[in-house]
């Protein structure tokens, strides 16, 4: 493989420089860094057998061939197995993870190759979507990463929505600190789902620019109400009563959706359309500009999951949004934990499983035989002589005869 795909913060030019020393502690702290990011990444993908049969895997790791799809050609996705089986000697391009993608490994668009683990597929996956990732380019300047002409310091960031890599300086606006949002939506793609706009004045974080006035930064696209409605307004209810009543809309919209229903101010009855989120907030001045947007974590849960809004996610093709299963973090997680949990050792399952005496005991024989494996072996280390397999397979007879031989003596009868 010739290059890898950035991570979802990947440090850029800086990132490359190393010291001319490092510690052998340091080599192994990085490899086991490398080992749990690629257990992340790869989830529960195998080695051996395709996803196709899988269908449109929910997110998986893909790869492109640029062997077999080379720029000009159409492009292509494989699978982690297929990227072994079927592609192991060419030139691949690592893509990180893609959402509801299904592996095209020896369909119509690879001319001279059949899949060698499931060579029965479909000519071509229509639900499959593609960009410039797939012959090895990202961000706005279409360029290689790592790029070996680019010696200005960044970072690639991923948008969530198409799923492409930016330089951070190319996002219209500087992007916060590292681990201060949790997801970026790109310039493109806030153009393209324009109403987040309206939520980004209440949840997106701020991203690292001098403060300026709405005028400045953008574009206001509602205005406060007019004379005639502020004095209608404090006809009805007052004032005071309003600025309360607006508070309580926003409290509320800062909790995460939920089905419940309890946490409403008012008692609404069945016949009621329930009220929409994104209608309340667009009646409110925010700011439109032509920038990325920053998010917080469980920002999408407090999205507007009322009818008309998701026939507005269908329409816009952006249904994941209201998916938090669907972020890269959430799939990361769940990969690390399932391969965790693969990786147990299986003498602490088998403690965990005994009760408190059973564990003494375990334990105590466990440190006999390591004590009288050491003192077996030292005599070999003081004699300089190899130790063969006889000598081993002797000492674990003599050392199951003695625990046979203390057994029989802790042996007690009842008469």
């Amino acid at each position: 493989m010739e290059a890898a795909a950035p991570e979802r913060r990947r440090p850029g030019a800086a990132g490359a420089a190393r010291r001319n020393r490092v510690s052998l502690a340091e080599v192994l702290a990085e490899n086991e860094e490398l080992e749990k990011e690629a257990r992340a990444v790869l989830g529960a993908a195998t080695t051996k057998r395709c996803s196709y049969s899988q269908g449109a895997v929910k997110r998986q790791a893909l790869y492109a061939c640029s062997t077999c799809t080379p720029p000009g050609a159409e492009p292509a996705g494989i699978c982690l197995a297929c990227s072994y089986e079927c592609h192991g000697t060419h030139r691949l391009f690592e893509l990180y993870t893609k959402r509801n993608f299904r592996c095209d490994c020896g369909n119509s668009k690879f001319k001279n190759l059949q899949c060698k683990l499931l060579p029965e597929k479909g000519k071509v996956n229509s639900g499959n979507k593609y960009n410039d990732n797939f012959y090895g380019l990202y961000c706005t300047c279409k360029r290689p990463y790592p790029d070996p002409e680019d010696e200005i310091p960044d970072e690639m960031i991923q948008c969530i929505v198409c799923e492409d890599w930016f330089h951070g300086r190319h996002l219209g606006a500087v992007p916060p600190e590292s681990g201060d949002f949790h997801e970026m939506v790109c310039q493109a793609c806030m153009n393209h789902c324009h109403f987040l706009w309206a939520y980004a004045s209440q949840l997106a974080v701020p991203p690292l620019s001098k403060a300026s006035s709405l005028e400045d930064e953008g574009i206001v696209l509602k205005v406060e109400e007019s004379e005639e409605q502020k004095k209608e307004i404090k006809k009805e209810s007052g004032v005071e009563h309003q600025d309360t009543k607006e508070e309580k809309q926003l409290e509320q919209f800062n909790e995460p959706s939920t089905s419940s229903g309890s946490a409403c101010p008012e008692v609404v009855t069945k016949s009621e359309k329930p009220v929409c989120k994104l209608k309340e907030l667009q009646s409110k001045p925010f700011v439109k500009k032509d920038a990325a947007t920053f998010w917080p974590s469980n920002w999408r849960s407090k999205l507007c999951t009322c009818e008309d809004c998701l026939k507005m996610y269908s329409e816009l093709e952006v249904q994941f949004l209201t998916d938090e299963c669907d972020t890269v973090l959430a799939y990361e997680n769940k990969g690390t934990s399932d391969q965790e949990t693969e990786r147990r050792d299986p003498l602490m399952d088998t403690l965990n499983s005994m009760n408190r005496v059973q564990q003494v005991e375990l334990i105590c024989e466990y440190n006999d035989l390591k004590t009288e494996l050491t003192d077996y072996l030292r005599r070999f280390a003081d004699e300089g002589t190899v130790v063969k397999r006889e000598d081993i397979q002797h000492f674990f007879e003599e050392f199951q005869s003695r625990k046979r031989r203390r057994t029989n003596r802790m042996q007690y009868y009842c008469s």
